[in-house]
């Protein structure tokens, strides 16, 4: 009787700890931790741990470098998200305890995406897409009246704030000088030659991490009678953004991000812009929830920001976004940022020992940079390498031309007429750049595995060109 009643106690004792093991894996803090902190919040990575079998049947955790493309899930946000769904109604259209319930917090998460951002709720709307693509979609669908309508951008833009213009208005871009970083004074030019309607800017670039001085160039947009949207999907989960300057002149007009560059990969993100500006437009978008009334052969469309959310709304999205943001705020913009930099300083310092680095944009001066650094080895096939990176080492890196072509080809002096038949730069035939770019759970010493491993990652890639495809010059 003894054995049994020892037996049985050992068996609510283990239960008790699979129990607590289990919490503690979704969201709650480790012990003697309060809140989100950079010193804990790899604690909440999803998949930090997961292993995954690479090419030589080997198992590994993955070192993830690919945060520009799309962050990790962190725990509570998806957490999050589960809780919320048990309460789940339509938005706007039920007549339901559910329903209220959503519409609700669907609407309070714009009041917090406002606050998150800076803006006046008196002057500015929210508008829920799902990325960045998508929200300058829509914004260049419904702020271009006219083919002739001019925009103004630069030659660092990702395509997703260039093509969007040139398929409905008219694009002229502003240079970037040999370090890559914008030229405000080749914008003012352009806009003292031009009639310009829009200037189009990126926060920041996913090719080298510089940081552009958007209320300097809402500044000279403002004075030349333009207005400025600002692609903010490199910026939200590296530096505090605010969309008022210092002065009226200085404040942004449209800022677009997405949830999935801010550890919420729901298929969310936010335009947030000027609400008579919104209202005064409408995009190519139509469908139920956009409309006042419709009649026989006429309708009455809603103003902003009903008239650019047709269709049932991503509430996943919309829930995660609102999470991921409290947990960014919690820990810390200058925390944030202080760790990226220190990062950058010890990747760019440990490449430069290297034999035939190339390093790209500013190597000594990183202060304008979020953690995002590009480089290639101009003796070994960038293809070849990020490949060997990946299957031999599980680190994660992106590599190629990162939706950024023209940029891209101003590193490489490459004209239009020699990247012609270059097909998405995924291939070993094709020029392209490696990528690091870090979250806010990256390390020290994952930087220094990187370093580590590249001298061997080298070698394995020339043997394998010697072997298998003998190129004599690595395009890189």
């Amino acid at each position: 009787m003894k054995k049994m009643k020892k037996w049985l106690a050992g068996i609510i004792v283990l239960t008790l700890s699979i129990s607590m093991l289990s919490a503690c894996g979704k969201s709650a803090a480790p012990e003697g931790d309060k809140g989100y902190t950079m010193d804990n919040i790899r604690d909440y990575v999803v998949g930090i741990d997961e292993e995954m079998e690479l090419e030589n049947g080997s198992k590994k955790t993955v070192t993830n470098f690919d945060n520009a493309a799309t962050t990790p899930a962190l725990q509570p946000v998806a957490d999050e998200v589960e809780e919320e769904l048990k309460k789940y109604g339509s938005i706007g259209r039920g007549f339901s305890p559910k329903s209220d319930y959503s519409t609700d917090l669907y609407n309070s998460t714009k009041d917090k995406i406002i606050d998150f951002v800076g803006a006046d709720p008196e002057t500015y709307t929210v508008f829920y897409v799902n990325n960045t693509t998508d929200g300058l979609n829509k914004l260049a669908s419904a702020l271009i009246e006219k083919k002739s309508d001019v925009v103004l951008t630069t030659r660092m833009e990702h395509h997703s704030n260039d093509l969007p213009w040139r398929e409905n208005g008219t694009v002229i871009y502003a240079e970037v000088d040999d370090q890559g970083r914008v030229m405000y004074d080749e914008i003012e030019k352009q806009l003292k030659k031009n009639k310009v309607k829009y200037v189009s800017v990126t926060a920041a670039s996913n090719v080298t991490g510089y940081v552009t001085d958007v209320h300097r160039v809402a500044k000279l947009a403002h004075k030349y009678g333009a207005k400025i949207i600002v692609d903010g999907a490199q910026i939200v989960a590296h530096r505090k953004f605010s969309m008022l300057g210092e002065t009226e002149d200085e404040n942004i007009d449209f800022f677009v991000f997405s949830a999935h560059k801010m550890y919420s990969p729901y298929g969310g993100g936010a335009v947030v812009g000027l609400s008579e500006a919104l209202s005064g437009h409408m995009p190519k978008f139509y469908g139920g929830g956009t409309i006042y009334i419709v009649g026989d052969d006429w309708v009455e469309y809603a103003d902003a920001p009903k008239s650019y959310e047709a269709g049932s709304p991503n509430y996943p999205g919309v829930i995660g976004l609102g999470k991921a943001i409290d947990i960014l705020e919690e820990v810390g913009f200058d925390n944030i940022e202080a760790h990226e930099k220190a990062l950058n300083q010890r990747l760019v310092d440990g490449l430069l020992k290297m034999d035939n680095v190339i390093v790209y944009g500013d190597s000594e001066d990183l202060s304008d940079r979020v953690g995002v650094i590009s480089f290639n080895f101009s003796d070994c096939n960038s293809h070849l390498l990020a490949e060997q990176l990946s299957q031999q080492y599980a680190i994660a890196t992106r590599r190629g031309a990162f939706c950024a072509n023209p940029y891209v080809w101003r590193f490489y002096g490459l004209t239009d007429e020699q990247v012609r038949n270059f097909a998405e730069c995924s291939d070993v035939n094709t020029p392209g750049m490696i990528r690091v770019s870090f979250g806010i759970y990256n390390t020290e010493e994952e930087v220094d595995y990187l370093l580590k491993v590249l001298p061997d990652a080298i070698k394995r890639a020339k043997a394998i060109n010697e072997e298998n495809f003998g190129l004599a010059e690595p395009l890189y």
